[in-house]
């Protein structure tokens, strides 16, 4: 498919617009230039961002895809009337057949995220973003039992990513601790983990794609070579395995596959389900 340009345009921030948009995209093997256009919230910017919209078209020949969350009707109905661009508009899909079937009008509000710094779920998700930085990578013992979530697998497994992600996403408190040689020789946990086994979950990844992830750290290093990575998953499997720890691999699955994996095998309490 030739090359196309994308357009996620909000009179907010423009990040659900551009989250719903590319999860869409996912569907097709496209080559997209993405472009966010967000705080539209006047009409002298929506003309703006239409003249930038339509020259695209000239330029490439092909209309633009626009994906929009715009909510107030006066912003709205300059793309409607001025874009040459394909306008999907989000809000208007969702939004308008739930009010018939629910039986009473949206909020109609711009930006309905600006009152999250307010709310408590905005503190929590903040306080977890700091107690999973706190316990990334087994740097901290302290206030392990707060834990929801501690992942455990040898170094460069994922594991950080996946914390900041379940803090960021759920405001969950994820710890992650590496399995590190000494703990392969004690043939056990480390002995920090023990009490929490419940809240453990493992992750492991194919040697190759381990030594090829430590070559770009630490390259032509004992640390990286195929051989000193395949002993080192072999034996974090096997110590999984041995303690009943669920785990999985990350190798082919995305941070958000990893993590809803994590939620249903482990349930953290703070989440509703």
């Amino acid at each position: 498919m030739p090359h196309r340009t994308v357009f996620f345009v909000s009179d907010g921030t423009g990040i659900t617009a551009e989250t719903f948009g590319n999860a869409i995209l996912a569907q097709f093997e496209a080559n997209m230039r993405r472009v966010r256009l967000p705080f539209l919230d006047s009409v002298d910017k929506a003309h703006q961002a239409v003249r930038q919209i339509n020259h695209t078209a000239e330029v490439e020949g092909k209309r633009p895809l626009v994906f929009t969350t715009v909510v107030n009707d006066e912003v709205l109905a300059v793309f409607e009337q001025h874009c040459r661009g394909m306008l999907l508009d989000m809000f208007a899909t969702f939004v308008q057949p739930l009010e018939v079937e629910l039986g009473i009008k949206s909020n109609h509000r711009v930006g309905r995220f600006s009152d999250a710094s307010k709310s408590k779920a905005y503190h929590d998700r903040i306080e977890a973003i700091n107690f999973s930085l706190a316990h990334d990578d087994g740097q901290s013992n302290k206030d392990l039992e707060e834990s929801d979530v501690i992942l455990v697998g040898v170094s460069r497994s994922g594991k950080t990513p996946t914390s900041l992600y379940l803090a960021m996403q759920y405001g969950l408190k994820a710890s992650n601790y590496p399995l590190i040689p000494e703990d392969f020789e004690r043939r056990r946990l480390p002995p920090a983990l023990a009490p929490h086994r419940k809240k453990l979950f493992g992750l492991t990844i194919a040697p190759e794609r381990l030594s090829e992830i430590r070559n770009e750290r630490r390259p032509n290093s004992r640390y990286a070579s195929l051989e000193n990575c395949r002993m080192e998953v072999s034996e974090a499997e096997s110590m999984m395995r041995r303690e009943g720890i669920r785990w999985l691999s990350t190798t082919t699955k995305s941070i958000e596959e990893i993590a809803t994996t994590i939620l249903q095998e482990l349930r953290p309490e703070r989440l509703e389900y």
